[in-house]
């Protein structure tokens, strides 16, 4: 379907067709059960995380107060493109979406992976105030800065996609109307514009390039400095217990960052098996950020076995301690 323009031989598409992933058009039903299954555990394990840090006092730390972001953050990521895969995989027709729709999806995906990007980095810059200069930690890393610090990722985020979403689509776009992906990203929907588009794609490499790259720079030098000032730690208990508040943050930043590395450094790669990397960081990192922060932290499982225990149908209320 193609809407006619004022300027001849020039028509402007108003739906685009979502390609499928890899392998999943010959076990259509297998796919969408993984799906569905992956889908619910990245819902469920994210807002439990959420739900744990803000009903427990006992995680009212900084640290805390970024993770529950990081958990609803992951909950909505995928939220933004496995719906849509799934829908699919029942019925082909659903993977079409609108032209407005396509739009709505590249904002909301690249808003909150963009907003996700900045988070760790203020991460990172949490642990190095708590281990490089815990005497300040706590004037450093206040309620009204720890907040001010949360509210700005979000915020540059926003903008920074709205930047790349009003760059994309005010691209003609008439025809063909075919992604190579199954969800509007950057890369494919520039493929399908009328006019070169390679001053978007450097903008593309620029932009995310110089952002993806300034908050991992950041992110290594703060666990540079991390690291010398645990190596200082004289006792091997003080030493695991400061490397073990780093670790699981260490290791979600490496999930979230190859992948779109692949991504972004080859704006011209398309096809059924160039989703490939996206996959993994949009339905499985969001899957693993809650194991991979409770099975590392006891403080988180200890809360968890408390929200648990309090939700649990007969179980004896405990009277405060004194």
């Amino acid at each position: 379907m193609a809407i006619k323009t004022e300027e001849p031989n020039q028509t402007v598409v108003s739906y685009f067709l979502l390609e499928s992933l890899m392998y999943t058009a010959e076990h259509p039903g297998l796919f969408f059960l993984l799906f569905l299954i992956t889908y619910c555990i990245t819902v469920t394990g994210n807002l439990l995380i959420l739900l744990t840090v803000g009903s427990d006092p006992r995680l009212s730390s900084p640290m805390y107060h970024f993770l529950g972001h990081l958990s609803f953050l992951d909950a909505c990521l995928s939220t933004v493109t496995v719906p849509k895969v799934m829908a699919g995989l029942i019925t082909p027709e659903e993977m079409v979406i609108s032209f407005h729709g396509c739009a709505v999806q590249l904002y909301c995906f690249h808003f909150l992976a963009s907003t996700e990007c900045f988070l760790y980095t203020v991460m990172a810059y949490d642990r190095y105030l708590a281990i490089c200069q815990p005497l300040h930690y706590s004037v450093a890393m206040n309620r009204r800065i720890r907040t001010g610090l949360a509210g700005a990722t979000w915020a540059i985020g926003a903008v920074h996609s709205a930047i790349h979403t009003s760059l994309t689509f005010r691209l003609p776009y008439c025809g063909p109307h075919h992604i190579a992906y199954f969800f509007c990203d950057i890369p494919p929907v520039l493929q399908l514009a009328c006019v070169d588009t390679t001053v978007n794609e450097l903008v593309v490499l620029a932009n995310i390039g110089v952002v993806a790259a300034g908050c991992l720079i950041l992110i290594i030098t703060s666990y540079v400095f991390i690291v010398g000032a645990v190596l200082r730690i004289r006792t091997a208990e003080g030493r695991q217990r400061a490397f073990s508040t780093c670790s699981s943050h260490l290791t979600v930043v490496l999930l979230y960052y190859l992948p779109p590395i692949c991504i972004y450094l080859q704006p011209n790669a398309s096809g059924p098996g160039a989703g490939g990397p996206a996959v993994f960081y949009t339905i499985v990192t969001p899957m693993l950020n809650p194991f991979i922060y409770t099975l590392r932290n006891k403080e988180v499982k200890r809360a968890l076995r408390r929200l648990v225990c309090r939700g649990s149908p007969g179980s004896p209320a405990r009277s405060p301690a004194p």
